[in-house]
């Protein structure tokens, strides 16, 4: 059963930008993925009725390579906005940070439906779902300090989703083999000309297409009823570590693969 009190304050702490005093969890033994998704069903309620719109979905962590250091090991997923979501046509962009708390860039792969995917389908008929693929910038952060918590806390706590910048989309038929070829991709992360961190595709649940369906089967035995829409967007987790940030910087990606571009993003002082 959804907690309407702490929805009210995890909401409250994001439109305020500040920190929860502590992670559902803490407060509340036996805090479980069940209960969080409830919390996270009233506030995407709560925030559609403020006029926000839903535009698809993040999935987090997917990244196996960094479970262990943030104590999750599987992925979570939670709504993203149109207040949240940026369009880059021309591959650059530009934020503030402003009310993201203990903000972090994660680089990732996204892609567009065009018509809904259903459970229990193969990589390949997914991808024939799909309108297209993109590479982007999650903006994560977390309203509990020192990014310290547990698995449910994350889901409750918006499943960290911060802001979302959509590079140039690719049509999928551009792929002879989205499975394999976006599980190829190889990234380098840079802040300014500096090189932060390598990824690549196979990190993220063997593939991007992979974790795409492993989370669609996972989000249909969930109770809330969440289902991807044609048009919607979701993003599969990030191909690095996340990265934290901070005002004045530039980050930029470099990507193997010609057919998708690499983006910068300038973060405003």
């Amino acid at each position: 059963m959804a907690n309407p009190e702490l929805a009210g304050a995890l909401l409250d702490a994001y439109d305020r930008g500040v920190l929860m005093s502590a992670p559902p969890s803490a407060a509340t033994p036996g805090f479980s993925l069940t209960d969080a998704y409830a919390v996270a069903e009233l506030n995407r309620q709560r925030r559609a009725a403020r006029g926000e719109r839903a535009l698809g979905y993040k999935i987090g962590f997917t990244n196996r390579s960094i479970w262990d250091r943030y104590g999750v090991h599987a992925p979570i997923w939670g709504p993203v906005w149109d207040s949240t979501v940026q369009l880059l046509d021309d591959a650059q962009g530009r934020t503030s940070l402003h009310r993201l708390v203990q903000p972090r860039l994660e680089p990732e792969v996204m892609f567009g439906f065009r018509s809904s995917p259903r459970r229990g389908m193969s990589e390949a008929q997914l991808a024939e779902c799909i309108e297209w693929v993109a590479h982007g910038f999650e903006i994560v952060h977390t309203h509990f300090a020192d990014w310290r918590f547990a698995a449910a806390d994350t889901v409750a706590d918006f499943a960290l989703h911060g802001r979302l910048f959509v590079g140039p989309r690719v049509p999928i038929e551009r792929f002879a083999d989205p499975r394999t070829e976006l599980a190829a991709l190889k990234v380098r992360l840079l802040c300014g000309d500096r090189l932060v961190d390598e990824g690549e595709g196979s990190v993220v649940l063997d593939g991007p297409l992979t974790a795409l369906r492993l989370w669609i089967d996972a989000m249909d035995a969930q109770p809330h009823g969440w289902q991807v829409h044609p048009g919607d967007i979701v993003s599969t987790g990030t191909l690095t570590d996340a990265w934290p940030l901070s005002p004045g910087q530039t980050w930029r990606t470099e990507l193997s693969d010609g057919r998708l571009s690499g983006l910068r993003l300038s973060i405003e002082t």
